[in-house]
């Protein structure tokens, strides 16, 4: 099979290796890919919201499957845009239809989705610029902290979560009317604060049947403690220790099942990942948020951990037959570091030269956000670099990939040290 993803992260140098491993393929394009793509797959230069010019290259390159990595090409329709055309009918796609793309796309439909498919979730209410006053209003009545969530699309960066009850109302207004995250908050979910420990499972899903893979924890602020902003994902680990049999147990039963029974239902055609951001809460599980792709930097160590031949398993899903599909999951724990650009989730320099890149044999270094040029490789994004390694215990996992980690250098490269400190 001739297979094209699409994105430019992590997440798709991942898939890309691991898609590359298989008997079944043939020829591998990455658009626009990395500097790490490079070395399992071809980049091509492609501007992946312009479905015209992606439909070029899948003829152009004869492509079999088409791997949609990031959420905005799923949120603006491209699955839509191919089924309507007669010539790509046997076009092989992983990502879902716009309407199931919604479940990312808008926080307001998500949680309209969990409560019709009674997926346990955390109350709320949704406002837009016409009802501030109103949802000023419906902030005095819950208890701090309070949970502010841009409606669409923010990059991983539309959640405030604060304590003090006029910081929240002054927020809520320049998330309303001074565009704090575009577009992505012209409406607003204000919902109760879950007081737990997050972790995220994921689901591939031929829209009836599904294959659970591995779960993972990621780390999100970007400063050690948890503190600071919110980043696209500082590293992750995967099993998460704190999610036993019996917990997992309930996230099939209370939420993967209904989540997939609610598409069904509503007739929604999703083909492709359905990551399930959930909070643990006491022992109970509960949905903070669905996203219609896999997670980055949690693919890091979701993907590397499965031994089966992962395009077999995708072929299976793209043709509704999932449920003949196999699944074999290393049983070694894997965890991730993310090496980022100084001053990043905020300003940040690109171009700075990456070293030390041939020092880490052993482990899997992922290219998130780099370039090539002349055969020497720069940093291209705030997250640069993720370093994943496997270990009997996530402690042993996180020590290699830390001693990995330090041989790469780059200048004013940053990474935190206290993951997985939570969970000892």
């Amino acid at each position: 099979m001739n297979v094209l993803i699409l994105g430019s992260g992590g997440r798709e140098h991942t898939l890309a290796q691991k898609i590359s491993e298989s008997t079944k393929c043939n020829n591998l394009y990455v658009a626009p890919g990395n500097a790490g793509t490079l070395h399992c797959a071809k980049n091509l230069q492609l501007d992946i919201l312009n479905f015209q010019e992606v439909a070029d290259c899948i003829k152009t390159h004869d492509i079999d499957m088409m791997v949609v990595g990031p959420e905005a090409p799923l949120v603006e329709g491209i699955k839509d845009y191919f089924d309507s055309l007669t010539e790509f009918s046997d076009l092989k796609i992983i990502g879902p239809s716009k309407r199931g793309a919604e479940l990312e796309g808008s926080k307001e439909r998500a949680k309209e989705f969990m409560k019709a498919h009674k997926v346990p979730t955390a109350a709320y209410q949704s406002f837009d610029q016409a009802s501030l006053e109103e949802g000023k209003t419906f902030l005095k009545t819950m208890t701090p902290p309070y949970v502010l969530k841009a409606d669409g699309l923010a990059g991983g960066k539309g959640v405030l979560i604060l304590s003090d009850i006029e910081e929240a109302q002054q927020e809520l207004e320049h998330m309303l009317t001074k565009n704090k995250f575009g577009k992505a908050s012209e409406k607003v979910v204000i919902e109760e604060f879950l007081d737990g420990i997050e972790l995220s499972v994921f689901v591939l899903t031929d829209g009836k049947n599904y294959l659970t893979l591995p779960n993972a924890k990621d780390y999100k602020r970007i400063g050690e403690g948890d503190t600071g902003l919110n980043t696209g994902g500082m590293g992750a680990i995967s099993p998460v220790p704190f999610a036993d049999d019996e917990f997992m147990r309930k996230v099939e039963e209370r939420i993967v099942k209904p989540s997939i029974e609610g598409l069904q239902k509503e007739q929604i055609d999703f083909t492709g990942f359905l990551f399930i951001g959930l909070m643990k809460v006491d022992n109970d599980p509960y949905v903070v948020e669905y996203n219609v792709r896999m997670g980055d930097p949690e693919t890091e160590v979701v993907i590397p951990r499965i031994k089966s031949d992962f395009l077999d398993v995708l072929d299976k899903t793209s043709q509704g037959k999932i449920n003949e599909a196999e699944l074999i999951i290393d049983s070694r724990s894997a965890a991730t570091v993310m090496l980022v650009s100084g001053g990043y989730p905020e300003a940040y320099e690109k171009g700075k030269t990456i070293t030390g890149l041939d020092e880490t044999q052993g482990v899997f270094v992922c290219h998130a956000g780099t370039k090539t040029e002349n055969d020497q490789v720069f940093t291209n994004g705030g997250r640069v670099i993720a370093v994943t390694a496997f270990g009997n215990t996530f402690q042993e996992a996180l020590e290699i990939a830390y001693q990995k980690a330090d041989k790469i250098n780059f200048e004013k490269k940053y990474f935190r040290k206290d993951l997985g400190k939570d969970l000892i």
